[in-house]
């Protein structure tokens, strides 16, 4: 059976694809990451999904961007959003999620890794973008040992960049995910999703163009 490297959140997106992987006939390795996240319910998530799927192994990394702050999602950093790129962008994070993601694959012989980055409907991430991904392809093939010696080509796996959220929310339904393990907020209240972050704007207003109920529990219904 073919291989896959899921990167898995928790959240709405990497579940989506974790179930797309899972479709195309893969056995799944997952990693997720605790870096310092104020959102670190997530992996709660993250955790149950990959038991729900009967991925393979699951392996969680400590990353400690929390020390490096310049986000509002590891620290109380709060520059004003005065560019199309929010406070939310945490520097470095998918540079650091496909570099351990790629020691992982090239330690197991994997050559598939899947990342459920999104280009469409996004808060305007510089890391979630096509050109990004195909950078990080190059460089992954480039400088690993078995990229070098053509032992493995390895292939970042993006099925759901080009999609809206209704788009991606409906692909899931179709696969029969069950969205209420999953969460998207970055800042949730009381074990609730927030209701007004980006995240959950995005989630909710993905469910309701479908005219389905979005299964998880809003602390706020702005």
């Amino acid at each position: 059976m073919k291989k896959a490297l899921i990167l898995l959140s928790g959240g709405l997106d990497s579940t989506t694809c974790l179930a797309l992987a899972i479709e195309q006939g893969f056995k799944v390795t997952a990693v997720s990451f605790r870096y310092g996240q104020k959102h670190i319910r997530e992996l709660e998530y993250a955790k149950k999904n990959a038991e729900n799927y009967n991925v393979e192994k699951h392996i969680f990394i400590n990353l400690e961007l929390d020390k490096i702050g310049g986000s509002s999602l590891t620290s109380s950093f709060n520059e004003p959003n005065e560019t199309s790129i929010p406070n939310t962008y945490v520097p470095g994070r998918n540079t650091l999620f496909l570099s351990y993601a790629a020691s992982i694959a090239e330690t197991l012989n994997i050559a598939d890794i899947f990342i459920g980055v999104n280009a469409i409907d996004y808060s305007g991430y510089p890391d979630c973008r096509p050109e990004f991904i195909k950078a990080m392809e190059k460089t992954i093939n480039l400088g690993t040992k078995k990229g070098v010696l053509k032992e493995i080509s390895f292939v970042i796996h993006t099925p759901l960049i080009n999609l809206t959220k209704s788009e991606i929310i409906q692909k899931g339904l179709e696969r029969r995910v069950d969205y209420s393990q999953t969460t998207s907020c970055y800042f949730p209240i009381d074990n609730l999703a927030c209701g007004i972050c980006d995240s959950c704007k995005l989630r909710k207003a993905g469910f309701e163009k479908l005219n389905k109920k979005d299964p998880i529990a809003y602390k706020n219904l702005l």
